[in-house]
């Protein structure tokens, strides 16, 4: 698991949760980069690494933001 600033342990599956749920509840017109989403995890004490995000949603087999992103 992660670690989050309070020390505590954060399993990969929640994370994943939460990234999908920040996904599902996104502004189709300008969906969150994976940055974006690093940022708001650390916010909420989370380390993670935008890279880690991408990973997370690749194996969610979810879409880059670009490809997301509705008109």
């Amino acid at each position: 698991g992660l670690e989050s600033s309070t020390g505590e342990s954060q399993s990969s599956r929640s994370i994943r949760n939460q990234i999908k749920e920040m996904i599902d509840n996104e502004d189709p017109k300008k969906p969150l980069s994976d940055q974006r989403i690093a940022d708001m995890l650390k916010t909420q004490g989370l380390r993670i690494a935008r890279r880690t995000v991408t990973k997370y949603r690749e194996q969610m087999k979810i879409l880059p933001t670009n490809m997301r992103r509705q008109t």
